[in-house]
């Protein structure tokens, strides 16, 4: 941690923890409760596993075509989604909770689209004046605001930056936002989160999100497990009260903001390790991590190992057998399992030592048709000296002096800071993001796909007395999982990770920050500017 004052002109005007949860790169966070928490927590631990099935996302159904002249949209496939409050049982044993939706249950929504297939999306916010979790004291510039803003952000999608969810977009209740998604780019898994300034952690953690895939003929012709041996799967961890209701620590609860929230029960799809029954043959799980700060190590309980087919933005070149995989907040892994050896066994989807969901494979033998190709659909890996530009970007935190609570920032500036990133639209770029912190950060960028370089660490007491990089190791390749295009990555502390980045899309402004939510909103976001 980085100490000295610092001017406060970013987003917080409370109190922090002092010190900050540490991750690593391979490793998930540990952070108990505050101690005052505990008394106002019930013990999720204790609940019975594996009683609830699994929930399958809520398929949107479209209201018919529409055209929209502000977003050059003509005949194009329309949604109309209501943001609305809802009451859902997580767990056999919980009474209902009160929770947020973009559907009508717990489990999440699910917007199946074609690829250069343009969609309206409308979102109504329908919510109640009053939040359901506690809200920190507002923000500079937004005494006024209504507590229940929201913005909906289709994460990974390459739109219009009036369509982007950006955190100053929020609307409150009884108005609406028309959105409009083109879809010009590769099948992949994008998840759709609430953004609005402020408030995006408590709009998450109350329910704000859902799946979003789309589908292309590439990704038809290899004849991957379809139909109901996909399985969309968001995992995230969650509290709750003595009376099972959604728990955050925060302001007047817990008197300190919550630097990170890690809870003590594990959600997939909106139930607490639930169950699947699974025949004996090939499934494709689509994950993605939601949660606001966990990272998950994911392994099966029986040892086998999975073959990770995809990531964030779409289909590796080949599969890779893997037996572990760390997937930070916002990363999406895409994975084919053979239960065809593991008939009539429970399976288990962990994360160190949690449990996440049980798989329940039959005894039966079936056929399976489906394939697990080797070749799946060939990344070319963009050649540095494509690059216009270099980058040295910085991820800081800092202790502040004098009572000052810490904050953590992007290059030394907060949100509200003169834009200093211009980059010209098709244009390439190297982001070289160096980690002062003692942190892994997953940075995401908006509108646009990027490819890892590589990872090397870099002396950080070095750096902070002179502003010059000394490396301490080689260059190390990302793993095999990470070599296709992404919109999220995991920056290790004191180390340099570089990204090549094509600018292709649309102009505008748009924004790059950690995806730890927390942190986000201790002003870890920065907007960027594409210019023709």
């Amino acid at each position: 941690m980085q100490k000295g004052s610092l001017a406060m002109t970013g987003l917080l005007s409370f109190p922090s923890i002092a010190q900050s949860t540490r991750n690593t790169l391979g490793r998930g966070m540990e952070m108990p409760h505050l101690a005052s928490g505990r008394a106002k927590t019930l013990d999720a631990m204790k609940l019975a596993s594996f009683v609830d099935p699994l929930p399958l996302p809520e398929l949107q159904k479209t209201k018919g075509r529409r055209s929209s002249e502000l977003h050059g949209a003509t005949d194009a496939p329309y949604y109309s989604i209501r943001v609305h409050e809802i009451s859902c049982k997580m767990h056999r044993d919980l009474p209902s909770s009160r929770m947020w939706a973009y559907g009508s249950t717990s489990a999440p929504v699910l917007f199946d689209v074609q690829s250069n297939e343009g969609v309206l999306i409308d979102w109504i916010n329908d919510l109640p004046a009053k939040h359901i979790l506690s809200l920190d004291p507002p923000m500079h510039g937004m005494l006024n605001a209504p507590e229940t803003r929201t913005v909906a952000h289709m994460h990974g999608a390459r739109v219009p930056s009036i369509s982007d969810g950006y955190p100053e977009d929020w609307f409150g209740t009884g108005k609406s936002k028309l959105c409009f998604y083109p879809n010009r780019q590769d099948a992949t898994g994008l998840w759709v989160h609430d953004h609005a300034m402020g408030v995006s952690r408590f709009n998450v953690f109350a329910g704000l999100m859902g799946w979003y895939l789309i589908r292309d003929e590439v990704e038809k012709a290899l004849n991957l497990p379809s139909g109901k041996y996909e399985l969309p799967l968001l995992i995230y961890d969650r509290s709750f009260d003595p009376q099972g209701q959604l728990y955050y620590p925060n302001p007047p609860d817990e008197g300190a903001w919550a630097q990170e929230f890690l809870g003590d029960a594990m959600v997939v799809n909106g139930k607490i390790k639930p169950y699947h029954e699974v025949e004996a043959r090939k499934y494709r799980l689509r994950i993605a991590n939601t949660a606001n700060s966990r990272f998950f190590s994911l392994s099966l309980s029986n040892g086998q190992s999975f073959y990770v087919i995809g990531s964030d933005q779409g289909l590796l070149s080949a599969a890779v057998a893997m037996k572990r995989l760390v997937l930070s907040p916002a990363e999406r892994t895409d994975w084919i399992v053979d239960f065809s050896s593991a008939r009539g066994e429970n399976i288990v989807l962990e994360s160190d030592g949690l449990e996440l969901m049980q798989f329940r494979v039959g005894k039966d033998a079936v056929t399976d048709n489906s394939q697990l190709p080797k070749v799946l659909h060939p990344v070319e890996r963009i050649d540095e000296t494509r690059a216009a530009s270099t980058r040295l970007m910085t991820l800081n935190e800092f202790d502040g002096d004098n009572g000052e609570p810490m904050v953590m920032l992007l290059n030394r500036k907060h949100w509200v800071d003169p834009v200093t990133e211009r980059v010209k639209l098709n244009s390439v770029e190297i982001w070289s993001l160096a980690n002062l912190t003692q942190d892994t950060h997953p940075i995401h960028l908006h509108m646009v796909r990027f490819q890892i370089l590589d990872r090397r660490n870099f002396s950080v007491d070095d750096y902070l007395a002179n502003e010059t990089l000394r490396y301490t190791d080689v260059a190390r390749l990302p793993g095999e999982h990470e070599m296709g295009w992404k919109d999220v990555l995991q920056c290790p502390p004191e180390t340099v990770t570089r990204i090549i980045v094509p600018f292709q899309g649309y102009t505008g402004r748009y924004l790059w920050h950690c995806h730890i939510l927390e942190h986000e909103a201790n002003d870890m976001m920065r907007p960027y500017d594409v210019i023709a």
